[in-house]
């Protein structure tokens, strides 16, 4: 019998590879591993940053400081191929597998932009709802290190905390979890589950999965690719770059922690995986007894933080 006051979610981490620069491919097998984790029972179910069509890591898309090569361009060339365009027929397909897992999934895709027609790329979250409808997008903020010279930055418009029927959530992707306010951002919004797809497995990320789930006393979700050298293909332009990284390319360390920093499924590492577990959504109410970081904790006569949500366009069109 449920205690009064109490309401529980099942939720689901994949931790998984795409079928790497091949779009259609992956879109597939996220489909069929949507239909795996609600199988489980889950309610919620998020994948990895860049799952579709991949996190390019080990290459260098041609570039040094100074200049560019045409075999880079043409690596680039496939991956813009692969990329996602929102909206779109790609976006139905995911829907569609959201809504017949009648389940809420976050998803990370590259994107490229098809309303302005400039092709840039950003590394993206998809958030769908359980009739299959896409209920917001968030465009990481800031890439990190050499994620800049392929993907652009986020603005202030996608910032999204959505609200379901067993909580609110949302999230930001790897290492915008290090930029302070943009946590700060989705505390106020009430996040209650916090998303945090990534392509860190190295045990820092673990202390900073913790951490979150204290700041914000809030269940976090943390969900990392499982990727080896050999899923890349071989066909791919400058594939050469790869021959002096490890078999292991990301090892994982998906994890699910509670609002008291308890780890309470993974990390796993080593494998692919889908971590499920029952949140009890009481929990956090009660860790704010102590700590509300935008509530009794704050100091607004100290401290103030203005968050621009406004789209930012390259040109803005005016009429008379």
């Amino acid at each position: 019998m449920t205690e009064p006051g109490k309401t529980f979610v099942d939720v689901a981490v994949i931790q998984s590879a795409p079928v790497l620069f091949d779009k259609s491919a992956t879109i597939e097998k996220t489909c069929d591993l949507i239909r795996d984790a609600a199988d489980l029972g889950s309610r919620l179910i998020l994948l990895p940053e860049a799952f579709i069509p991949a996190y390019p890591r080990g290459f260098s898309f041609g570039m040094v400081v100074g200049s560019r090569n045409e075999e880079g361009r043409r690596l680039w060339k496939r991956y813009w191929e692969n990329a996602v365009t929102v909206p779109g027929q790609d976006v139905e397909r995911l829907g569609k597998a959201a809504k017949d897992a009648c389940a809420y999934v976050a998803v990370g895709i590259i994107e490229k932009d098809g309303v302005s027609g400039s092709g840039t790329l950003y590394c993206t979250t998809l958030y769908f709802g359980p009739e299959g409808n896409l209920l917001g997008i968030h465009r990481k903020l800031k890439p990190t290190g050499s994620e800049r010279l392929i993907w652009g930055e986020g603005d202030g418009s996608t910032l999204p905390v959505i609200s379901t029927p067993f909580g609110r959530i949302g999230g930001l992707t790897c290492w915008e979890n290090y930029m302070p306010l943009a946590r700060m951002a989705m505390y106020a919004q009430g996040v209650e589950i916090y998303l945090a797809p990534t392509a860190d497995s190295r045990d820092t990320w673990q202390a900073t999965m913790r951490h979150i789930a204290c700041e914000g006393r809030c269940f976090v979700l943390g969900c990392n690719q499982y990727v080896t050298k050999d899923m890349y293909p071989d066909t791919l332009e400058t594939i050469e770059e790869l021959d002096n990284q490890p078999q292991e390319m990301c090892p994982g360390g998906s994890v699910i922690v509670s609002p008291f920093g308890e780890v309470i499924a993974g990390p796993v590492f080593g494998r692919e995986r889908i971590l499920h577990a029952r949140l009890d959504m009481s929990e956090v109410a009660r860790s704010k007894l102590d700590f509300d970081v935008v509530g009794h904790y704050a100091r607004p006569d100290l401290f103030e933080l203005t968050v621009n949500t406004s789209s930012q366009p390259a040109v803005r069109f005016k009429k008379d």
